[in-house]
C-alpha cells in the first residue's frame, strides 16, 4: 500500500453503519496526529428487536385462494443507511464551519456508497481519498497506522 499523505488540519471520516468518528490530523503529511473531533455511535439493536410483527400476506388472486408472505422488514438495515445521512449531515456542517481543505472517507464497501450518495457536493470536493475498510474498532494511533501504510511494520 502507497503511504497517503494527509495534510495538517485535514480530516479523516471513520465510520460504518453504527459508528463514526471525525478525526483531525494535527500532526502534518509526514507525521500525522489524527485527534478525535467528534464521535457519534447510533443505537441500533438487530431487527428482530426492532420490528416483532409477524411478516404481511397477501392473495395472488381472487380466484386461486392462495396467499404468500411479504418479506420482512430489515429495521436494522434501514437505520444504518439512515445513519449514514446523518453524518454525511454532520460532515457537511464540519466542512462549512471549519472550512476543511482534505477529508479522507474510511468506511466499508455498503457504507462508503450510501456515504457517496448523501455527501454534499461541497463535502465530496475535499475529499482526497477513500478507503474501503471498516477501522471503527480500532484505536486511533492503529487508524494511523493503517492509513499511512505503516500498519505492517509494528
Amino acid at each position: 500500500m502507497n503511504k497517503l499523505k494527509i495534510p495538517h488540519d485535514a480530516f479523516v471520516f471513520v465510520g460504518d453503519g453504527r459508528k463514526a468518528l471525525f478525526l483531525r490530523n494535527d500532526g502534518d503529511d509526514k507525521f500525522p496526529n489524527l485527534r478525535i473531533e467528534t464521535v457519534f455511535q447510533d443505537d441500533n439493536p438487530p431487527s428482530h428487536v426492532q420490528g416483532s410483527e409477524r411478516p404481511g400476506r397477501f392473495s395472488k388472486g381472487s380466484q386461486t385462494g392462495h396467499r404468500s408472505t411479504v418479506e420482512p422488514t430489515d429495521w436494522h438495515d434501514i437505520e444504518e443507511h439512515h445513519f449514514a445521512r446523518k453524518v454525511a449531515a454532520a460532515m457537511e456542517e464540519v466542512i462549512r464551519t471549519r472550512k476543511v481543505k482534505a477529508l479522507v472517507v474510511v468506511a466499508p464497501p455498503r457504507t462508503l456508497a450510501d456515504l457517496r450518495d448523501a455527501f454534499h457536493p461541497d463535502v465530496k470536493a475535499c475529499i482526497i481519498a477513500e478507503i474501503n475498510k471498516d477501522l471503527t474498532r480500532h484505536p486511533v494511533w492503529e487508524i494511523e497506522k493503517h492509513l499511512t501504510g505503516d500498519a505492517g511494520s509494528h
